[in-house]
């Protein structure tokens, strides 16, 4: 085994400097990926193909928390004054049996499935900085067997599902993926 001498581990260590300088790794959360002169956002309440009621508002609410907890920028609902929009469209919701109990017949669980349309429009040059148009999410849940304890979870999956899509979005949005 060969001992490098104290000495000889700066130029080793500067040698690799250029190269995790151009691996193009960065913090995650800094917005790198938006235009420098986006301070506020304007989130308006996303629109609602679907006959699921108020999964835009669940969805809205969302996204603007999740901009709120993990980024500096401003967020309003109205695009008036703002320097950028989202905006999205919940084009459809689905759900469908993924496993039956055996011994009744009924759905023990079940998928449901969330697909968007959504877009952000830098409001200054009046182009389009990150568009989705079939952005989908599935969250499963358990149905309970028992009719003491029968009641439907579907509201609170379809709560975890937005919080992951807002958690996403957000992400792809400051990253720029």
């Amino acid at each position: 085994m060969v001992h490098l001498a104290p000495r000889c581990y700066l130029p080793l260590a500067l040698s690799f400097l250029p190269f995790l300088l151009c691996c193009g790794y960065h913090v995650a959360g800094r917005g790198a990926g938006l235009p420098p002169d986006i301070k506020t956002i304007a989130v308006p309440i996303f629109a609602n193909q679907s006959s699921t009621f108020r999964i835009e508002e669940k969805l809205t609410a969302a996204v603007t928390h999740e901009f709120i907890e993990r980024t500096k920028f401003r967020i309003t609902p109205d695009p008036k004054g703002a320097d950028a929009v989202l905006r999205g469209t919940v084009k459809d919701v689905r759900s469908g049996v993924i496993t039956f109990d055996l011994t009744t017949g009924r759905a023990s669980s079940i998928q449901i499935q969330v697909t968007t349309d959504v877009k952000l429009e830098d409001l200054h040059s009046k182009k389009v900085v990150y568009a989705n148009p079939n952005f989908v999410f599935r969250e499963e849940y358990q149905v309970s067997q028992t009719t003491s304890a029968l009641f439907e979870e579907d509201q609170a999956a379809l709560e975890r599902l937005s919080r992951d899509v807002a958690r996403t979005l957000v992400t792809e949005l400051l990253e720029n993926f």
